[in-house]
């Protein structure tokens, strides 16, 4: 990708401004139309939000939508249609004990919450915010209590596929964990023994890290240096013996190839995790099994450099914008892909704008996070932010219910809605892409004002 290097926080804020009028609007009349009833809002057909039952892990951005927008508006309707929804309808969430997904669901909500209350937006109330950490711990460790054990000290959340699946998605509602720990909890297990939850997200991690994540050092016969950075969606182990199996892939195009929202959610969740690790003091490392701080750190640290660089130099296209996979079948009648911007009206393959938006919060944070040396991350993630929020990707038909056009959910499934006039999937918006376009106009807004946005 080709990145704008003079770009700022603050040279972004019209745009921003003008989406987040939009996004506030559609917001609220998406809430007013939606019944809970059938499921929480997916992605659009024909540009009104559906659901899918598969499982509701996209409940909470929708709350999460209206929270961020009150947070950059002060429209207080839309703090109450989130509280009000947060009672009424997340509690199931927050021992669902059948998914990987409680980061997404309950950070977006509970986490915003506290977070709004604990920085003085909404006014202080002690026994609110005692809901709201209750809601996070209790969270934290039913999310670490999906475990699968594997040897060297080793193991990680498996996916609702099973326990013999560790999915890259989990590396990014992996969060979780960390704030339940930084509120004082712990996992609490059979004769009561203590299940430190900071020890089982750096176990987590570093199993994503060395199973999921490439690093051209030829682990098989794809794991080449040019292609370093690359991911895996899913990897499968054997639970008996504990022995890894083989890549795979959910809703990539295959096992080798690099479904870029994964590789997204890799960028985003290492990169976040790093903060996190940094922020904590030495005395939480070297002790129970959990490494040093300075060990994490590094492990975390390769995994991030490895996918931002992988997205900047070979995922996505001159723009900074991906399509769905990177070895997707019909992505070499394209030409060089690389060489141009996407075209998401084009006839082969879609792009994936929710992945890119994914991605461009990653690299904003790993870049100020390394400060100097991550200059080159912060431009391509500001440079994506930049492109997303402008028409084709941006949704300004007061009619669509989406705000960021031309998201893909699961195209080996062919869930996604293809318009009569188109050959592929285009023109439509997703609840998690809505959500982390708002995510990310958070992060450049509070950077703007010289401040910054963290989940914990």
């Amino acid at each position: 990708m080709e990145s704008i290097n003079a770009l700022t926080p603050q040279a972004l804020m019209p745009l921003v401004r003008r989406a987040l009028e939009i996004a506030s609007s559609k917001t609220l009349r998406l809430d007013r139309r939606w019944n809970v009833s059938g499921g929480a809002p997916v992605f659009t057909v024909g540009g009104h939000y559906t659901a899918r039952s598969w499982t509701q892990w996209t409940q909470g951005f929708q709350c999460g939508n209206a929270l961020i927008c009150f947070d950059l508006t002060g429209d207080r309707e839309l703090l109450a249609l989130a509280r009000k929804h947060v009672v009424d309808d997340m509690a199931e969430h927050l021992t669902h004990t059948g998914v990987h997904d409680h980061g997404f669901n309950n950070i977006s909500t509970y986490g915003h919450l506290r977070r709004l209350m604990l920085s003085g937006l909404i006014d202080a109330n002690e026994w609110e915010l005692n809901f709201y950490e209750l809601a996070l711990k209790v969270s934290g460790a039913v999310q670490a209590g999906r475990w699968t054990a594997l040897p060297d000290d080793l193991g990680y959340i498996h996916s609702f596929n099973g326990s013999h699946s560790l999915f890259i998605d989990t590396i990014r509602s992996l969060r979780i964990c960390g704030i339940s720990h930084t509120l004082g909890h712990a996992l609490v297990g059979e004769q009561d023994m203590r299940i430190n939850l900071l020890g089982r997200l750096l176990k987590h991690a570093k199993t994503t890290a060395r199973y999921n994540i490439y690093y051209g050092e030829g682990r098989d016969s794809y794991d080449v240096p040019e292609l370093r950075g690359r991911t895996a969606h899913e990897t499968i182990f054997n639970v008996a013996s504990g022995a890894f199996r083989c890549p795979s892939s959910q809703q990539g195009y295959s096992p080798f190839t690099t479904w870029t929202r994964g590789l997204a959610w890799a960028m985003l969740g290492f990169a976040e995790q790093l903060e996190f690790i940094r922020s904590l003091s030495e005395d939480e490392f070297g002790h129970d099994d959990i490494p040093d701080r300075s060990e994490a750190s590094a492990m975390l640290e390769r995994a991030a450099r490895a996918t931002c660089d992988f997205y900047i130099h070979q995922g996505s296209a001159l723009d900074g914008i991906c399509y769905w996979d990177t070895g997707a079948p019909q992505l070499y009648r394209l030409g060089d892909w690389q060489s141009q911007a996407a075209d998401p009206y084009n006839a082969f393959e879609p792009v994936d704008s929710s992945a890119s938006a994914i991605a461009a919060q990653g690299l904003i944070r790993l870049g100020h996070l390394l400060g100097d040396d991550g200059r080159e991350y912060l431009q391509a993630g500001l440079t994506v932010v930049q492109r997303l929020l402008q028409e084709p990707y941006l949704s300004t038909d007061s009619d669509h219910e989406g705000l960021l056009l031309h998201s893909v959910y699961h195209r080996p499934n062919g869930w996604d809605y293809i318009p009569p006039s188109a050959k592929i999937p285009c023109g439509e918006s997703s609840m998690w892409g809505d959500y982390h376009l708002l995510e990310a106009m958070l992060l450049v807004a509070k950077m703007a004002d010289s401040s910054y946005y963290t989940f914990f």
